[in-house]
């Protein structure tokens, strides 16, 4: 019963106390009681010994899990380092002075109330990553090394949001991540730690600040919904001047090319008309020249003005026939060799008038 029992408090118990309790285990093993007559069941010297090396076996060893470290002290003074694993610890004239873990860890820095350049209050808070690479140095360099960082980073982030103005701090915050890393962290490597990447979370500003910042946004936008506006019209007027100067110029084409088409139409008209013209005098003369017996092929001067004569006189009654058609009182006028030129010279002098 009392081996069971012990057995339960090895599988229950700590390390430490565990091994304790089988080093008991193998000592009362080790030892036979020596029974007395009538009385109790007493332990050997040997027994007693053996027991009194486990617990002292016991109570210094040290057990340090991976990804932690501890400094061991030495009746007051530093003496070694213990990494992972089982280490034995002579105490009482050694004792673990500091235990700590060297993964990377995060400290929260708390928002804190800070000034621009130009006076506006802030609220900011960081983040910051950092990691302990020299226990000996976090440990006897400074008293709290995790009081000493936050108050740096406290100081450090009033500061560089000091060196900024308030439009600044809102556009700058990789600026401003970068100068506390470079701060933050030749100071830290002084203390054993190394800072890996600080960020700035939040960077609000007072409400007053804030409503101003809202009426100047919403100024800002009617103002450019305004210039986008004008614009727009500019470019409607602009674009509509051009259409109606295109469609000016697409016209004064179109009359231009009609005014040509035209004028080479009436060319046409008129070309055709002097060649018939020309045609008919011709003929008109001849008839005349054959008709008056003369015996020649050549057409004379005398034919030629007997022939305008006809063709005018021709063109004349058509015209005083056209006249009289219509309705109304009409005045008819006969022409006399006075006052119409029928003769080729007559009608000469008039054009070069």
């Amino acid at each position: 019963v009392t081996i069971s029992r012990k057995m339960h408090l090895i599988r229950s118990g700590s390390s430490v106390s565990g091994l304790a309790t089988a080093a008991l285990l193998f000592a009362s093993l080790l030892v036979r009681p020596t029974p007395t007559s009538g009385g109790p069941i007493a332990w050997g010297t040997v027994g007693k010994a053996c027991v009194t090396c486990a617990a002292a076996a016991a109570c210094c060893l040290e057990i340090v899990t991976t990804g932690d470290e501890c400094l061991v002290e030495r009746l007051g003074k530093y003496h070694r380092r213990l990494g992972p694993g089982y280490h034995f610890v002579l105490r009482p004239l050694e004792r673990v002075s500091y235990r700590t873990t060297t993964r990377e860890r995060v400290l929260d820095i708390p928002p804190q109330r800070c000034f621009t350049i130009d006076n506006a209050p802030l609220s900011a808070d960081a983040v910051v990553f950092l990691r302990i690479f020299d226990l000996v140095k976090a440990r006897y360099a400074v008293d709290d090394v995790m009081t000493a960082i936050l108050n740096l980073c406290l100081t450090s982030l009033r500061e560089a949001v000091g060196k900024l103005t308030l439009d600044e701090s809102f556009s700058s915050r990789d600026q401003i991540n970068a100068a506390l890393l470079s701060v933050i962290d030749e100071v830290c490597r002084g203390w054993g730690v190394e800072v890996t990447r600080v960020e700035m979370q939040n960077l609000e500003p007072s409400p007053d600040i804030l409503a101003a910042m809202e009426l100047q946004m919403a100024a800002e936008r009617k103002k450019r919904a305004s210039i986008l506006k004008s614009e727009g019209e500019r470019t409607t007027l602009t674009n509509e001047a051009e259409g109606r100067a295109q469609a000016l110029l697409a016209d004064a084409e179109a009359k231009r090319q009609s005014i040509i088409k035209l004028a080479a139409a009436e060319r046409e008209r008129m070309m055709t008309e002097a060649e018939g013209m020309e045609e008919a005098i011709k003929r008109i003369a001849g008839a005349i020249s054959s008709c008056s017996g003369s015996g020649s092929d050549k057409v004379h001067q005398k034919d030629v003005d007997k022939a305008l004569q006809l063709i005018m006189l021709t063109r004349y009654m058509e015209t005083q026939a056209k006249f009289a058609s219509s309705e109304g009182t009409k005045v008819l006028m006969f022409p006399t060799k006075d006052s119409v030129p029928l003769t080729y010279d007559g009608l000469k002098n008039l054009l070069t008038m």
